[in-house]
């Protein structure tokens, strides 16, 4: 979809590719496809055995559609502080799941951490398959695609914005942009809150799903152009806006990814063309303050 009401006039074109429409409503359908295909080609998963992986709610929504698929168990490792919509969601599809308190709702780097280590102790267990996501290379190539669909649905892009998780996302996608053009511009976002792959101290933030509180294993900085950051309450309120004035439903890391796409879209005007990811559907974040009733 092109942003055609939040984007002022003179910048570049906005493109924005809707990955709410895929079948759990979120992007996390693709990595999650890519590492359990790859798992039971090599023999790790069992052909009856149970997907284990800490999630904060998008990978393991997923993850658990695609057990229920294939005939696969998942036990998910989660926490209080996502969305209680991404947490009946994955029990809806058959998953189990365990949840880690977080501090007063706060996403932090011990909080993380903590999801796992709980999930590497039950992975360990007979039957089991440890996805550790973070350090599974297998995920990145879920994402080729995207580029490849993003380059052909919008003619070309000079510059991509993505909000950074387990870096899954921006690399492959980058790669896919790339093959047609290697001169594609790759902009990585972070919360403000903790901005630690801009070099900033690891801080607490409540955009789901992104921002970790440290560095992923398989970030690769040298095929990242430039990192650019928002606050919590600013992702928000972009995400706000889009369901309001584009009809773009999703949640506060799309609302991070459409910002730092608009700066950069002012940036290299109206000739260009920036493309970014709707990472998810707003639908899994009515229950939190992002569209929580406003005085």
């Amino acid at each position: 979809m092109e942003l055609r009401r939040v984007a002022p006039p003179g910048s570049a074109r906005i493109v924005a590719k809707l990955e709410s429409a895929n079948p759990t409503g979120g992007m996390k359908d693709r990595v999650a496809m890519a590492m359990v295909d790859a798992a039971a080609a090599d023999g790790r998963l069992a052909p009856d055995g149970t997907v284990v992986e800490y999630t904060g709610g998008t990978t393991g929504v997923s993850l658990a559609l695609i057990c229920a698929a294939r005939g696969y168990r998942a036990h998910l490792v989660t926490s209080d502080a996502f969305s209680e919509d991404k947490r009946r969601t994955m029990r809806a599809y058959g998953a189990v799941v365990d949840e880690i308190p977080s501090d007063g709702g706060r996403i932090t780097r011990e909080l993380i951490q903590a999801m796992i280590a709980k999930a590497e102790q039950i992975g360990r267990l007979p039957g089991h398959w440890f996805c550790d996501q973070l350090k599974n290379p297998d995920g990145e190539a879920g994402y080729h695609a995207l580029g490849e669909e993003m380059w052909r649905q919008a003619g070309r892009v000079d510059a991509l914005v993505q909000s950074i998780g387990t870096a899954h996302s921006i690399h492959g996608t980058a790669a896919g942009l790339r093959r047609h053009d290697p001169r594609v511009r790759v902009v990585a976002a972070e919360p403000a809150e903790s901005p630690v792959l801009s070099g900033g101290a690891s801080g607490s933030h409540r955009i789901e799903g992104i921002g970790i509180g440290f560095r992923p294993p398989l970030w690769r900085a040298s095929e990242v152009d430039e990192i650019q950051t928002a606050t919590t309450d600013e992702a928000q309120e972009m995400a706000r806006r889009l369901a309001r004035e584009e009809g773009i439903f999703a949640g506060s890391s799309t609302g991070l990814n459409v910002i730092v796409a608009l700066r950069l879209a002012k940036r290299l005007g109206p000739d260009a063309t920036v493309g970014t990811i709707v990472i998810d559907s707003g639908l899994r974040y009515v229950s939190t303050e992002v569209f929580a009733p406003r005085a």
